[in-house]
């Protein structure tokens, strides 16, 4: 993270040569003076060497390591990823039967799990300092800014149901400021946990658990914006992130020849480029099957009168069968003019292209992460697969493009938060709105004007 910097006769270190040394040995960035002593600013850290961060045990079960242990170990790995894959498979898909919101507490879990592995390496790492607070102040600041995220999303899609309760009435009205208090009682407290020999790692602490959360935290409340918009909207794009991890490793397995990027040796192009066409082709075909059905495609919506959330609409245009011309030259190959199939399709390989040529990025991002701090993983959760961000540094990519895609090219005017939000009006603001309403409808001849309605 921070290189060492000396100054003195000699002239500056080799920089190849300090690479590895960590930032617990340079904290402070100290100034060598010619007579050799250091001149700071009283930030002196302790020089004794700081172990690396312990690496994560082999957690396979017994007995699949027993069945296997017969194989080599490139061939042990194969069958323990592909079991396990296979598993979380299944498991994803009983989630996605239990409905929206189990799918909204399994992502919260998968969010608090991310932060616990990320918060838990820079303590491991840092923890012979025995910095003030710094574990109590990331789990409290993870607290503020869910209770600020989750509290717009219960107040943008639960608006009937907030206004039920007076005391919900009082913490919408008074979220933002709420959240920003709780917000700056957290940063008051950092303030006063400085000590003057950590200054500079407890800062840098600060902004690891910041930038944690902005990644892990901000990226999960998107994935929930995403499913709001119907289910499809988050299991394409989870699915086909997914897909493309498995056939990139299929097609490197059996294929790879040419490194990728010096960061994942293990990634060749043979992986990538099988990876692209083979999540392309699955996209199309599964956002063809998702696409026939209510339950996927209807944007979720609290139900007030069942207190249930609905998942029941009539399907919009993007989910409605489409008749498309092809290419001339598609026409000459295929034999065919015409063929019909749902505009989302389009849509999924828009998805299927990012997921396969940017989302990878992501994966490449923590492998680098891993490498500053010379670990394999960044826990041992999953056999096989290592920790939760292990299997989430593309979804977390891949949730900020579909939400930005949504409002870009595809989300229109909600009737349904327009209406929650005129509720939440005074009954004379409601009769002013329809007043102006009625006026424009009659403006635009969709309304009878009022002589006709006397006659």
């Amino acid at each position: 993270m921070t290189e060492l910097r000396k100054r003195g006769r000699g002239g500056d270190i080799d920089s190849n040569a300090t690479e590895n040394i960590s930032d617990k040995e340079t904290d402070g960035e100290d100034r060598v003076g010619p007579s050799g002593e250091v001149e700071g600013d009283g930030e002196v850290e302790s020089k004794a060497e700081t172990p690396d961060v312990p690496p994560s045990g082999d957690n396979t079960p017994k007995c699949l390591s027993k069945a296997l242990e017969g194989l080599s170990s490139r061939w042990k790995n194969w069958w323990v990823r592909g079991i396990l894959s296979l598993t979380m498979i299944c498991g994803f898909f009983l989630i996605i039967y239990l409905g929206p919101i189990v799918l909204i507490l399994v992502v919260m879990m998968v969010q608090i799990k991310c932060f616990e592995e990320i918060i838990t390496i820079g303590y491991r790492v840092y923890r012979s300092y025995d910095l003030p607070w710094f574990r109590t102040l990331s789990w409290y600041f993870l607290i503020c800014v869910n209770y600020f995220f989750y509290g717009e999303t219960l107040a943008d899609y639960f608006g009937v149901l907030v206004q039920r309760e007076e005391a919900l009435q009082f913490l919408s009205r008074y979220h933002r400021f709420i959240s920003f208090a709780l917000y700056l009682a957290g940063f008051c407290m950092f303030v006063l946990s400085l000590v003057k020999k950590h200054y500079r790692l407890q800062f840098y602490m600060f902004a690891w658990t910041h930038v944690t959360l902005l990644i892990v935290v901000t990226q999960s409340h998107l994935v929930i914006q995403n499913l709001f918009e119907g289910m499809i909207w988050f299991i394409v794009p989870i699915s086909i992130v997914i897909c493309n991890d498995i056939m990139a490793y299929l097609f490197g397995f059996f294929f790879g020849r040419t490194p990728l990027i010096k960061l994942s040796p293990k990634k060749t192009w043979e992986g990538f480029i099988g990876g692209f066409f083979g999540t392309v082709v699955f996209g199309f075909i599964f956002a063809y099957l998702l696409a026939q059905y209510q339950y996927f495609v209807c944007p979720v919506e609290y139900d007030s009168e069942t207190n249930r959330f609905a998942v029941e609409c009539q399907p919009s245009e993007l989910f409605v069968m489409q008749e498309y011309t092809l290419p001339s030259l598609v026409q000459e190959v295929l034999r065919w003019k015409t063929v019909n199939m749902y505009p989302f399709q389009v849509h999924s390989i828009a998805l299927s292209t990012f997921a396969s040529l940017i989302g990878p990025f992501g994966g490449f991002f923590a492998s680098g992460f891993k490498r500053a701090f010379k670990i394999k993983d960044f826990a041992n959760t999953i056999p096989g697969h290592g920790g939760i961000v292990d299997r989430f540094d593309c979804q977390y990519l891949m949730a900020t493009f579909v939400h930005v895609y949504i409002t870009s090219f595809v989300r229109g005017p909600n009737p349904s938060k327009v209406l929650q939000q005129l509720l939440v009006l005074q009954p004379e603001q409601q009769l002013n709105i329809f007043h102006l309403l009625q006026s424009h409808l009659r403006e635009r001849g969709m309304l009878p004007g009022p002589d006709t309605e006397a006659q």
